[in-house]
């Protein structure tokens, strides 16, 4: 017989582990709320960066199948953070000033995980955060993004991407750029492809970035309002700053060109 230790649900997720890691400051009702809630983003943040790092394998090996197949997931659990954000507003700003002092200098803004998954979508400006300390972060600013593999997936498509653009700096800021969206353009007329299909799945996970951003921004404009955020940030004034900003440029501009 093997003694090998039963596997159970409970050994299998390991929840003794898990459930012990909700250890509310305060005895406000709603604090527990506002741990799990947060605690599920980070693990939903996990969970895309895992698949947005087979996303990226999928494009530059040239499997467009299965980016497609990933990159729709990725969409799909955008909406699902999205919507998490209705429990969140369920509470009050009274019942979030019950607990709020207990915070301390903890804030949002501190998520490595969110600033990673922002670096590998291709941002490389952190609003004042050194990249220096932080090695996953830093790695992740220096590495293609999402992007420069879908081009290079494009390329091996036949595309005419330009070879500037294949070999350029990824440790810098995407500019957007006419002579993608020439190529992007020629993508798009195949409107039945691989391409082009992909394509669009990378504009659901930029409107679901954008999405998130926007309902966070409200979200806390309608528990703090103009208050400053916990550990000081400028609270939803920052957070209004970052709309609007998508991490593709190139696959919306290309709309206005069709």
């Amino acid at each position: 017989m093997s003694d090998a230790p039963v596997v159970t649900y409970g050994s299998y997720l390991r929840l003794d582990t898990l459930l012990s890691c909700q250890e509310p400051r305060t005895e406000a009702h709603d604090e527990m709320l506002f741990v799990v809630i947060h605690q599920v983003y980070e693990l939903w943040f996990k969970q895309i960066l895992h698949e947005v790092a087979l996303l990226q394998r999928q494009l530059e090996s040239g499997n467009g199948a299965g980016a497609l197949h990933t990159a729709r997931r990725v969409a799909k659990i955008l909406k699902t953070v999205v919507g998490q954000l209705d429990i969140l507003e369920t509470m009050t700003p009274r019942q979030f000033a019950s607990f709020r002092d207990a915070l301390g200098t903890s804030s949002g803004f501190q998520s490595a995980q969110f600033r990673e998954l922002e670096a590998v979508l291709g941002r490389r400006e952190f609003g004042g955060y050194e990249t220096g300390d932080d090695e996953g972060l830093k790695a992740a600013a220096h590495r293609p993004s999402v992007f420069d593999s879908l081009l290079r997936h494009l390329a091996g498509l036949g595309y005419a991407v330009p070879e500037r653009v294949l070999e350029r700096d990824t440790s810098t800021a995407w500019q957007p750029d006419p002579d993608v969206q020439e190529a992007l353009k020629a993508v798009y007329i195949d409107e039945t492809g691989h391409g082009a299909q992909v394509c669009e799945a990378l504009v659901d996970i930029d409107e679901g970035l954008q999405e998130w951003r926007y309902r966070h921004m409200k979200m806390v404009e309608r528990t703090i309002g103009a208050k400053i955020g916990t550990g000081g940030s400028a609270g939803a004034a920052y957070l209004r700053a970052t709309l609007f900003s998508p991490v593709f440029p190139d696959l919306w501009e290309v709309r206005s060109q069709a």
